[in-house]
Protein backbone atom coordinates (compact mmCIF):
# COMPACT_ATOMS: atom_id res chain seq x y z
CA UNK A 1 0.00 0.00 0.00
CA UNK A 2 1.39 3.52 -1.22
CA UNK A 3 0.46 6.43 1.25
CA UNK A 4 -0.01 9.60 -0.92
CA UNK A 5 -0.40 13.13 0.03
CA UNK A 6 -1.45 15.72 -2.76
CA UNK A 7 -0.32 18.88 -3.26
CA UNK A 8 -2.73 20.96 -4.48
CA UNK A 9 -5.27 19.10 -2.80
CA UNK A 10 -8.33 21.43 -3.38
CA UNK A 11 -7.54 22.42 -7.23
CA UNK A 12 -9.31 20.36 -10.20
CA UNK A 13 -6.17 17.90 -10.79
CA UNK A 14 -6.09 17.54 -7.08
CA UNK A 15 -9.65 16.60 -7.09
CA UNK A 16 -9.20 14.07 -9.76
CA UNK A 17 -5.70 12.66 -8.10
CA UNK A 18 -7.99 11.60 -5.42
CA UNK A 19 -11.46 10.50 -6.91
CA UNK A 20 -8.67 8.23 -9.39
CA UNK A 21 -6.61 7.01 -6.02
CA UNK A 22 -10.59 6.15 -4.27
CA UNK A 23 -10.81 3.41 -6.94
CA UNK A 24 -8.01 1.70 -6.49
CA UNK A 25 -6.60 -0.85 -3.60
CA UNK A 26 -2.85 -0.63 -4.17
CA UNK A 27 -3.07 3.12 -2.30
CA UNK A 28 -4.64 5.58 -0.46
CA UNK A 29 -4.64 9.14 0.63
CA UNK A 30 -3.33 10.22 4.01
CA UNK A 31 -3.07 14.04 4.07
CA UNK A 32 -3.35 16.92 1.22
CA UNK A 33 -1.66 20.57 1.02
CA UNK A 34 -3.52 23.45 -0.46
CA UNK A 35 -3.53 26.64 0.85
CA UNK A 36 -7.50 26.31 0.84
CA UNK A 37 -7.60 24.20 3.62
CA UNK A 38 -11.36 23.16 2.94
CA UNK A 39 -11.51 19.34 3.82
CA UNK A 40 -13.79 17.57 1.45
CA UNK A 41 -13.04 13.43 1.81
CA UNK A 42 -11.55 11.47 4.99
CA UNK A 43 -8.07 13.30 5.01
CA UNK A 44 -6.74 16.04 6.32
CA UNK A 45 -5.38 19.56 4.24
CA UNK A 46 -2.92 21.77 5.81
CA UNK A 47 -1.54 24.70 4.35
CA UNK A 48 2.11 23.62 4.36
CA UNK A 49 4.05 20.32 4.09
CA UNK A 50 5.23 20.56 7.66
CA UNK A 51 1.91 20.59 9.20
CA UNK A 52 0.80 16.98 7.59
CA UNK A 53 0.17 14.98 10.11
CA UNK A 54 1.61 12.12 9.14
CA UNK A 55 4.63 10.90 6.82
CA UNK A 56 3.26 10.16 3.81
CA UNK A 57 5.48 7.33 1.66
CA UNK A 58 5.05 9.94 -1.63
CA UNK A 59 3.43 13.54 -2.58
CA UNK A 60 1.83 14.08 -5.71
CA UNK A 61 2.66 17.60 -6.61
CA UNK A 62 -0.33 19.46 -8.71
CA UNK A 63 -0.11 22.47 -7.59
CA UNK A 64 1.93 25.66 -8.48
CA UNK A 65 5.57 26.72 -8.85
CA UNK A 66 5.35 28.98 -6.09
CA UNK A 67 4.93 25.60 -3.73
CA UNK A 68 8.48 24.13 -5.01
CA UNK A 69 10.60 25.38 -2.12
CA UNK A 70 8.23 24.09 0.96
CA UNK A 71 7.93 20.99 -0.93
CA UNK A 72 11.24 20.04 -1.71
CA UNK A 73 12.60 21.31 1.79
CA UNK A 74 9.96 18.86 3.26
CA UNK A 75 10.90 15.92 1.09
CA UNK A 76 14.50 16.56 1.32
CA UNK A 77 14.30 16.70 5.09
CA UNK A 78 12.03 13.70 5.74
CA UNK A 79 13.20 11.55 2.65
CA UNK A 80 9.40 11.67 1.37
CA UNK A 81 9.31 10.59 -2.71
CA UNK A 82 7.73 13.29 -4.87
CA UNK A 83 6.30 13.37 -8.25
CA UNK A 84 6.20 16.56 -9.71
CA UNK A 85 3.57 17.02 -11.77
CA UNK A 86 3.39 20.94 -12.27
CA UNK A 87 4.19 22.90 -15.14
CA UNK A 88 5.47 26.67 -15.48
CA UNK A 89 8.84 26.21 -13.70
CA UNK A 90 11.88 28.27 -14.51
CA UNK A 91 15.12 26.71 -15.09
CA UNK A 92 16.18 27.24 -11.49
CA UNK A 93 13.64 25.75 -10.50
CA UNK A 94 14.28 22.40 -12.49
CA UNK A 95 17.71 23.08 -11.58
CA UNK A 96 16.08 22.51 -7.72
CA UNK A 97 14.26 19.24 -9.10
CA UNK A 98 17.31 17.46 -10.37
CA UNK A 99 19.37 18.39 -7.67
CA UNK A 100 16.89 17.08 -4.81
CA UNK A 101 16.95 14.04 -6.97
CA UNK A 102 20.32 13.09 -5.69
CA UNK A 103 19.18 12.90 -2.04
CA UNK A 104 15.39 11.07 -2.69
CA UNK A 105 13.04 9.65 -5.54
CA UNK A 106 11.85 12.47 -7.78
CA UNK A 107 9.57 11.52 -10.51
CA UNK A 108 9.46 14.89 -12.87
CA UNK A 109 8.30 14.83 -16.57
CA UNK A 110 6.59 17.98 -17.89
CA UNK A 111 3.25 15.24 -18.90
CA UNK A 112 1.89 12.49 -17.14
CA UNK A 113 -0.30 11.24 -19.71
CA UNK A 114 0.99 7.52 -21.32
CA UNK A 115 -0.35 9.08 -24.75
CA UNK A 116 2.20 12.15 -24.65
CA UNK A 117 5.33 10.22 -23.74
CA UNK A 118 4.34 7.77 -26.53
CA UNK A 119 3.94 11.01 -28.53
CA UNK A 120 7.31 11.64 -27.32
CA UNK A 121 8.85 8.55 -28.73
CA UNK A 122 6.84 8.56 -32.29
CA UNK A 123 8.62 12.38 -32.56
CA UNK A 124 12.10 11.47 -32.08
CA UNK A 125 11.62 8.48 -34.59
CA UNK A 126 10.13 10.68 -37.07
CA UNK A 127 12.62 13.37 -36.08
CA UNK A 128 15.59 10.82 -37.07
CA UNK A 129 13.91 9.77 -40.50
CA UNK A 130 12.58 13.45 -41.56
CA UNK A 131 14.43 16.01 -39.47
CA UNK A 132 16.84 16.90 -42.15
CA UNK A 133 14.39 17.87 -44.46
CA UNK A 134 11.72 18.64 -42.90
CA UNK A 135 10.39 22.17 -41.39
CA UNK A 136 9.43 21.27 -37.85
CA UNK A 137 6.14 22.90 -35.89
CA UNK A 138 4.58 22.75 -32.52
CA UNK A 139 1.33 24.01 -32.01
CA UNK A 140 0.01 23.33 -28.27
CA UNK A 141 -4.19 24.29 -27.04
CA UNK A 142 -4.99 24.79 -23.40
CA UNK A 143 -7.64 25.99 -21.60
CA UNK A 144 -8.55 30.07 -21.12
CA UNK A 145 -6.85 29.64 -17.68
CA UNK A 146 -3.72 28.44 -18.26
CA UNK A 147 -0.97 30.59 -16.99
CA UNK A 148 2.43 29.29 -18.74
CA UNK A 149 3.08 29.31 -22.63
CA UNK A 150 4.19 27.57 -24.44
CA UNK A 151 3.04 24.61 -22.43
CA UNK A 152 5.58 22.41 -20.49
CA UNK A 153 4.63 19.28 -22.82
CA UNK A 154 5.09 21.29 -26.04
CA UNK A 155 8.87 22.36 -24.64
CA UNK A 156 9.22 18.28 -23.57
CA UNK A 157 8.42 17.39 -27.08
CA UNK A 158 10.56 20.28 -28.86
CA UNK A 159 13.58 19.64 -26.05
CA UNK A 160 13.52 15.38 -27.41
CA UNK A 161 13.00 16.48 -31.18
CA UNK A 162 16.16 18.51 -30.28
CA UNK A 163 18.38 16.06 -28.81
CA UNK A 164 17.28 13.67 -31.71
CA UNK A 165 19.09 16.52 -33.75
CA UNK A 166 22.38 17.11 -31.66
CA UNK A 167 20.71 20.31 -30.41
CA UNK A 168 21.39 22.12 -33.49
CA UNK A 169 17.78 23.95 -33.02
CA UNK A 170 16.83 26.64 -31.92
CA UNK A 171 13.30 27.16 -30.67
CA UNK A 172 11.03 30.55 -32.59
CA UNK A 173 7.96 31.47 -29.89
CA UNK A 174 6.41 34.79 -31.84
CA UNK A 175 6.81 34.94 -36.00
CA UNK A 176 5.00 38.22 -35.60
CA UNK A 177 8.12 39.58 -34.46
CA UNK A 178 10.42 38.56 -36.89
CA UNK A 179 9.87 39.49 -40.52
CA UNK A 180 12.14 36.99 -42.43
CA UNK A 181 12.04 33.65 -43.73
CA UNK A 182 12.04 30.41 -42.01
CA UNK A 183 15.71 29.12 -40.82
CA UNK A 184 15.93 25.86 -41.33
CA UNK A 185 17.40 25.07 -37.79
CA UNK A 186 14.36 26.19 -36.12
CA UNK A 187 11.46 24.93 -34.13
CA UNK A 188 8.47 27.15 -34.10
CA UNK A 189 6.02 27.25 -31.11
CA UNK A 190 2.89 28.11 -31.13
CA UNK A 191 -0.04 28.38 -27.92
CA UNK A 192 -3.61 28.71 -28.52
CA UNK A 193 -5.91 29.46 -25.23
CA UNK A 194 -9.25 29.15 -25.19
CA UNK A 195 -12.69 27.22 -23.89
CA UNK A 196 -11.92 24.36 -22.01
CA UNK A 197 -9.88 22.62 -24.13
CA UNK A 198 -7.97 19.87 -21.52
CA UNK A 199 -4.90 19.54 -24.27
CA UNK A 200 -4.18 19.36 -27.56
CA UNK A 201 -0.30 19.36 -28.88
CA UNK A 202 0.35 18.64 -32.98
CA UNK A 203 3.74 17.93 -34.19
CA UNK A 204 3.95 19.34 -37.95
CA UNK A 205 6.29 17.52 -40.08
CA UNK A 206 6.42 20.01 -43.34
CA UNK A 207 8.50 18.90 -46.14
CA UNK A 208 8.14 19.59 -50.32
CA UNK A 209 4.84 18.87 -51.09
CA UNK A 210 4.11 16.85 -48.07
CA UNK A 211 3.03 17.18 -44.55
CA UNK A 212 2.91 14.51 -41.45
CA UNK A 213 1.23 15.38 -38.31
CA UNK A 214 1.58 13.68 -35.03
CA UNK A 215 -1.13 14.70 -32.77
CA UNK A 216 -2.37 13.76 -28.85
CA UNK A 217 -5.79 15.20 -27.92
CA UNK A 218 -6.81 14.92 -23.95
CA UNK A 219 -10.61 14.46 -23.19
CA UNK A 220 -10.30 15.22 -19.83
CA UNK A 221 -8.16 15.54 -16.89
CA UNK A 222 -8.50 12.05 -15.81
CA UNK A 223 -5.79 11.00 -17.68
CA UNK A 224 -3.01 12.89 -16.25
CA UNK A 225 -4.40 12.32 -12.98
CA UNK A 226 -3.92 8.15 -13.75
CA UNK A 227 -0.46 8.72 -14.95
CA UNK A 228 0.69 10.61 -11.88
CA UNK A 229 -0.97 7.79 -9.64
CA UNK A 230 0.38 5.04 -11.56
CA UNK A 231 4.05 7.25 -10.93
CA UNK A 232 3.72 7.59 -7.24
CA UNK A 233 2.90 3.53 -6.82
CA UNK A 234 6.16 3.18 -9.15
CA UNK A 235 7.96 5.34 -6.97
CA UNK A 236 7.58 4.09 -3.36
CA UNK A 237 10.55 2.26 -2.12
CA UNK A 238 12.80 3.18 -5.37
CA UNK A 239 16.44 4.63 -4.31
CA UNK A 240 17.49 8.37 -4.57
CA UNK A 241 17.24 9.25 -8.47
CA UNK A 242 15.40 11.40 -11.32
CA UNK A 243 12.79 9.25 -12.47
CA UNK A 244 10.32 9.83 -15.58
CA UNK A 245 8.16 8.11 -17.67
CA UNK A 246 10.82 6.22 -19.70
CA UNK A 247 11.85 3.99 -16.76
CA UNK A 248 7.38 3.42 -16.04
CA UNK A 249 6.51 2.44 -18.94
Amino acid sequence: MTNIAICGANGKMGKNIYECISTRDDCKVVGGIDIFTQQYADFPIVDEPAKLPVKPDVIIDFSNPASLDKLLEYCLSTGTAVVVASTGYSDEQIAQIKAAAQQIPVFFTFNMSLGINLLVSLAKKATEVLGGQFDIEIVEKHHNRKIDAPSGTAIMLANAINETLDNSMHYVYDRHSRRQKREKNEIGMHSIRGGTIVGEHDIIFAGHDEVITLSHSAGSRMVFAEGAVNAAVFLNGKGAGLYDMSQMV
